[in-house]
């Protein structure tokens, strides 16, 4: 399955999540939903973030130009909120998963699908 496939299918497909990307860990783009773009910038203090959250949780969280409060921070998953939509950032071995949902989606719903899909990834060895 291609890397674009993950997204389509089984984040964006899901109908839980807007957008979605998958960034390696050395920022590049694997795949990502059509006019979704995450700059360099935001990819890399999002990467960053995974072990030291303090500048996202003083600063807040860019993704797509899109700034959201930090929620859950840690070595795992960073959470973001905004109003009454989200983002939900997980990291594997090899990349990070990124999932957006709107304000018709419970956090929980759209949580689920990416940390699942970060699941499936790890166990694959990726």
């Amino acid at each position: 399955m291609s890397w674009q496939a993950y997204v389509d299918n089984n984040l964006v497909g899901t109908g839980y999540l807007k957008l979605g990307a998958i960034h390696g860990l050395d920022g590049s783009t694997w795949a990502t939903s059509p006019g979704f773009t995450v700059n360099p910038t935001e990819i890399q203090e999002l990467i960053k973030s995974f072990s030291d959250p303090s500048p996202i949780r003083q600063h807040g969280l860019y993704v797509s130009g899109v700034k959201y409060f930090a929620l859950n921070c840690n070595e795992r998953s960073i959470y973001g909120k905004k109003e009454s939509t989200g983002v939900i950032c997980v990291k594997t071995k090899t990349c990070i998963l990124i999932g957006v949902y709107g304000e018709e989606t419970q956090p929980g719903q759209a949580t689920t699908v990416v940390e699942k899909l970060a699941d499936y990834l790890i166990g694959v060895g990726y």
